[in-house]
């Protein structure tokens, strides 16, 4: 597709799902900027509306809104649903949301609240809109991890942390589980025109774990916060991989500053992501893809 100098998106729909505030809004605002038709998702409707508002002021342009709470599997079936029968193609997916707890939670599906959200509900929402992205190929897939996975091990025994919690290790595993989904992803998708990437987007300024914050965000968080990123910072990666034509066929990689990134060892285990892939499918009940 020829792209406008001034506007490069023209034409291009994007799907960014937690994009009410935070990173992900700044994404939809710079996509917005481009040209881009922008769906967004969150779980207040008000919220939603309000940031929609706020990306048709910054891009001109079409605002799609889709309600849900991705940590529900019904919710992103019914998500999956309503994109499909609202948007005809998707050229880019941006697995954005995401959400840290310090206290051990279930989700309505009985599962453990970080796993559910960070790296259950991209991997079903992903698989249910593949065959839209493929029809719509050239497209992409981009998926916001954090350097914290290099921290993180993907604990088969306890993978939900009942046996054991902590609220660190669970993202930390959460962010690692993104990575390993996105390498995966990309294998199997060797031979399409859909690309798979992952990316930190930087120690950003946002509300991320206020809910039921650690003592990292309680102590350590205000010392740091005039030294993070500002939200359109953190967003630069996420937007630079949606949108660049130098990233166009670039698939299977980690970036960190707009550019590519090794992460960690465990990350490029490939039994420990299809093993993962596996047991992300049982938990979603989906049909591995390909």
């Amino acid at each position: 597709m020829k792209q406008d100098h001034d506007r490069p998106m023209n034409g291009r729909t994007v799907l960014i799902t937690g994009a009410t505030g935070g990173i992900g809004k700044a994404t939809a605002l710079g996509l917005a900027a481009m040209g881009a038709h922008l769906a967004i998702t969150g779980r207040d409707r008000d919220r939603a509306e309000s940031a929609a508002r706020e990306i048709r002021a910054a891009g001109g342009g079409q605002v799609n809104v889709f309600v849900a709470d991705l940590s529900s599997q019904l919710d992103v079936r019914r998500l999956a649903g309503e994109v499909l029968g609202t948007l005809s193609h998707i050229d880019v997916l941006v697995n954005n949301v995401g959400g840290y707890w310090n206290t051990r939670h279930t989700t309505t599906d009985g599962l453990e609240h970080t796993f559910a959200l960070n790296h259950l509900a991209p991997f079903l929402l992903t698989g249910l809109l593949l065959d839209r992205l493929q029809a719509s190929a050239p497209a992409r897939v981009v998926t916001v991890s954090s350097n914290a996975h290099t921290l993180g091990r993907i604990d088969f025994d306890d993978l939900q942390g009942e046996t054991s919690y902590s609220g660190a290790r669970a993202y930390n595993q959460s962010k690692l589980a993104n990575v390993l989904f996105t390498y995966e992803l990309a294998r199997r998708l060797q031979g399409t025109s859909i690309t798979a990437n992952a990316l930190h987007p930087g120690m950003t300024g946002t509300s991320f774990g206020a809910d039921d914050p650690g003592t990292t965000q309680r102590l350590f968080v205000p010392l740091l916060r005039p030294f993070m990123l500002n939200t359109a910072r953190g967003a630069a990666t996420s937007i630079k991989l949606a949108s660049a034509p130098d990233f166009e066929g670039v698939s299977g990689t980690f970036f960190a500053k707009g550019k590519p990134h090794s992460s960690s060892t465990a990350s490029y285990d490939r039994a420990t992501a299809a093993r993962l892939w596996e047991v992300s499918a049982r938990l979603t009940a989906s049909t591995p893809t390909r």
